[in-house]
Formats: structure tokens, sequence, C-alpha cells
């Protein structure tokens, strides 16, 4: 890994330094989204199937996973992983249960009661890649927040393996956290068939979950259409920022730093550290640890846009951190929870030795959906909230009108809107007469 020192850098050399690797969708991979999604608007299924055959070397004669094909999957799984997925599941619910957002009903002023109310979305869409690897994680961070918030309709897409079938942990993770329409359907083409629907996959209102360049651009193409479907949150390449002291291990910072950069060649992996040993430490244990990692032709590449950052303090640390706004941040320092106050962007922090970022992947009770490229600047990591709508109420009593009524219609003809304030003004004027009666 290359080790800079901050100090020595100017700000074009800090700007490259903190610069992360290429990722904007090229207008070849949006026109090529937008052809397939218009394919599956005019020929639904048969243009699933015809996708199918093309990107994934395989077109199942039944797109919708049957009852069998899930106790055949589930057949698959020892007894061990099938523990593991239900305690990840537990944790999961368990935290986003308790984040359920409330609702709110107050009195303003006498007379005028304001109101926010929870209605679930009706229908959401879940995408689960398997691509690099199947992702089973992915389905319990999606469907359980989804289960939660207690949206009706909750259909599923992954794409299928060379076998035509879709991955048993995939489908038993679904199953666990009760999603029962599941079909065999990757890329564009199944945004393209939950956006709009297709015949064998219903519409839905809003799709989650992550996947490649033509997934992302899709999602932001039909979430563009009134007719087509919002999406979570705009992400990039997965990427780590880890800062840590002198008293950090060095082989636990680099397998921090390999863990998260092994996901895509696009990942990027940084240390920001006061420490000029520990840089090289790291940077050595990076260097022996790769060598014994089945993904390490991908490590290779991901790595060489990863960099050890050398600052004079935690302070400049954090600064810089900040200004990166990472999508995961893991603090290893002697005293992490004294630093934690003081951040302000980031997608999830990890706090200490012991708090590895894979926790938060799987089981810690956390979400893994979050903000990467700088996003988690404005945007928050996935939560029960999104699969939410927040819709408010008024309702004001006569007297309420009377009191504050003369504050609306006056702003309303500040604002040269003078039906918005005859709305107004007509009742005042009933009341007057009432009032007179």
């Amino acid at each position: 890994m290359q080790i800079l020192d901050w100090q020595q850098l100017d700000a074009a050399g800090r700007r490259a330094a903190l610069g992360r690797p290429a990722a904007a969708l090229q207008p070849q991979i949006l026109q090529q989204a937008q052809a397939i999604i218009d394919a599956v608007r005019s020929e639904g299924d048969a243009a699933i199937r015809r996708c199918a055959l093309e990107f994934d070397g395989v077109a199942p004669a039944e797109l919708r996973v049957s009852a069998a094909e899930f106790d055949a999957a589930r057949a698959q799984l020892t007894t061990d992983e099938l523990a593991a997925l239900e305690k990840a599941i537990a944790n999961v619910d368990c935290f986003h249960r308790a984040g359920m957002p409330t609702e709110l009903s107050l009195e303003v002023q006498p007379g005028v009661r304001c109101e926010r109310l929870i209605r679930p979305i009706g229908a959401v869409g879940l995408y689960v890649p398997a691509g690099g690897a199947p992702l089973p994680s992915t389905v319990i961070m999606l469907a359980v927040p989804a289960r939660i918030a207690g949206c009706a309709l909750r259909v599923l897409c992954t794409p299928p393996q060379r076998s035509g079938l879709a991955s048993p942990a995939v489908l038993v993770a679904a199953q666990l956290c009760g999603v029962g329409q599941v079909f065999k359907i990757g890329g564009a083409q199944a945004i393209a068939a939950m956006a709009y629907g297709s015949g064998g996959v219903p519409k839905v209102a809003k799709i989650f979950g992550p996947g490649n360049a033509w997934v992302t651009a899709a999602k932001q193409l039909v979430a563009a259409d009134a007719e087509g479907a919002a999406f979570d949150l705009p992400a990039g390449p997965s990427e780590v920022l880890v800062i840590a002291d002198d008293s950090a291990r060095a082989e636990f910072v680099a397998a921090d730093l390999l863990a998260q950069a092994e996901h895509d060649v696009m990942s990027q992996a940084l240390l920001i550290t006061t420490s000029a040993k520990l840089a090289l430490q790291v940077a050595e244990a990076v260097r022996a640890q790769l060598l014994t990692l089945s993904r390490r032709t991908i490590l290779q590449q991901s790595m060489a846009n990863s960099r050890i950052l050398i600052v004079p303090s935690l302070d400049d640390a954090l600064a810089v951190s900040d200004s990166y706004a990472p999508e995961h941040l893991i603090i290893e320092t002697r005293n992490p929870r004294a630093l934690l106050e003081r951040v302000q962007h980031a997608g999830s922090v990890f706090l200490g030795s012991w708090s590895p970022e894979p926790m938060g992947d799987y089981c810690s009770g956390t979400n893994h959906v979050l903000p990467t490229y700088g996003y988690a600047r404005a945007y928050s990591g996935l939560s029960v909230q999104d699969f939410t709508r927040r819709m408010t109420v008024q309702e004001l009593t006569g007297d309420g009108l009377r009191e504050l009524g003369p504050t609306a219609s006056t702003l309303a003809r500040l604002e040269g809107l003078d039906a918005h304030a005859a709305a107004v003004d007509l009742r005042l004027a009933a009341l007057r007469r009432e009032c007179a009666a």
C-alpha cells in the first residue's frame, strides 16, 4: 500500500489521496440499461428470459421459485448454517424493531392539532446480487426491516446460478424472513420487472438493494419515471476507512482493510494513522495476508486504489475522515468512544479492536446497506423508516382557525396567492357571522 505523509501534501495532493475510483455511470451503461427496461416493459417475461440467456447464460423455465425449490434449498444447508442465519435475523430484527418510527400528535396552539402518521409502503422490491458470490446477508438486511414496517407485498429478485436455480442460502434466508415471492431474475431486467411489472413479477413502489453498474443505472432510470419505482439510496463501490493510533494491532488493521477491499476491484480501503511505525507494519501485514486469500486477484486491483495516510494527530484524522465521509469507519485507538461524538459523516462506525466490520455486514444487528462514495454526508444507512411513509394530519377547531387563520391569510397574500387567502378568509367570515347570530 502507498504510504503518504498528509502534512507534506498540497491541496491537490490531498484531493488525490482521498480520490475514489471513477464510478460514474457511463452513457453506454445508461443506454444499455434503458434498452433492457424498454424491452421488459413491452415484452414482459419473454424479454426477461432473453436477457437471462444473454447475460446469465441460463434462462430458467419458471422465473418464480417454487415451494419444491425452497424445500430443496433448505436441505442443502447444514445445521450450523441455518443457526447462523437465524441468529443474524434475530439480531437485525431486534435492532431494527427498536428503530421503528413513531407517530406524533400534539396541539401546537389551542384549537390547532397536528399529527404524523406512519404507513408502510404497500409493495417493495428487494434485489439481491449474486455475481461474485451469493449474499444471503443482503436478504436479511432488506427483508427484515420490510417485514417490521409491515410492507404487505415483498418481492425478491436474485440472479440464477448456472444450474438455473437460485442460491440455496439466498432462498433459505428469504424464507426465514417471510419473503414468499422470489424470482430468479438478475440485472437491469430484474429492476425493470419490479418497477413496471412483467406479467409474472408484480409491480412495486420502491426498490431496495445493491447491484452492479447496470442495476444501479436501471434503479436511477426507473426512479426518474413517474410510472416506475423509487429506490433506496445512491451508492458506489464499497469502502472502509480506519483511524488508528500506535495502540492498534497491525494484523487487525490489515485484515479490516482487506475484508472490505475484497468486494470488488473498485473497492477502496484507507488507513489514517498517527503512527509511522504502524503504517509500515500494516503495509507489510497486508502483503502477507493477501497471499493467503482466495480473492487475491480482486484484492491486488482494489488495493491499488487504497492508501495509508500519516497525520500529526487524531484531530487531523477525524477531519480527514469527515471530509472523505466513508461508508464504513473503524476507530482502533486507545479510547475510540471518546472520538465518536466528533464523527459527523460516516455510514456505519465500528469502535475498538474487537469490532471488525464484518460483524455489521452479517449479524451485529445494524444494516449493511449504506451510503458510499461520499453520500454519507447527506444519506443514512437503511432502516425501517425507509420502508414507511410519513403522513401528516392537521385539524383545527373554529376557535383555532379564528386565532391562526389571519396568519395564513397574511402569508398567502405576501406570496401573491389570493386563492389561498380566500380559502381561509371565507371561513373566518363565516365564523364572524355565526358569532354575531
